[in-house]
Order: C-alpha cells, then sequence, then structure tokens
C-alpha cells in the first residue's frame, strides 16, 4: 500500500527507515560482507541457523543505531 492509498506517511518512513539501514550496512564493506555470507549461511540451510540469525540482528540493530532513526 502506498502512502497515497494509506493517506499516511507511514508507509514511505517505513521505507526510509529500511533504506537507511541498508546504505548503513553497505558503507561498510566488512559488515556488509558478513551480513551478506551470514544470510548465505542461513538461505543454505544445512546447519543450524540460530547463531547466524543473532548475529543478522546484532548487524542490523548496529546499523539502525548508526543511522540515528
Amino acid at each position: 500500500m502506498s502512502a497515497q492509498q494509506a493517506q499516511s506517511l507511514a508507509p514511505l518512513r517505513a521505507f526510509i527507515h529500511s533504506w537507511a539501514v541498508f546504505v548503513e550496512i553497505e558503507r561498510h564493506p566488512h559488515r556488509a560482507a558478513r551480513l551478506h555470507a551470514l544470510e548465505q549461511l542461513v538461505q543454505e540451510g544445512t546447519d543450524d541457523p540460530a547463531s547466524a540469525l543473532a548475529e543478522i540482528q546484532q548487524i542490523l540493530d548496529k546499523a539502525e543505531a548508526d543511522t540515528g532513526l
């Protein structure tokens, strides 16, 4: 649903938030590479994903905090 359809800025704010976190991760090549490696690990499904998912969440939380949102 678009912001215009909802007559709300919430969808736009959600997009900007997601985009800011994405950009913050990609600004740091080591962080981005680690995130992508973890995502690949989870996607392969060969190992227990719990530790990879926990580290992914840490990366996302750090990026969110760094954006100041």
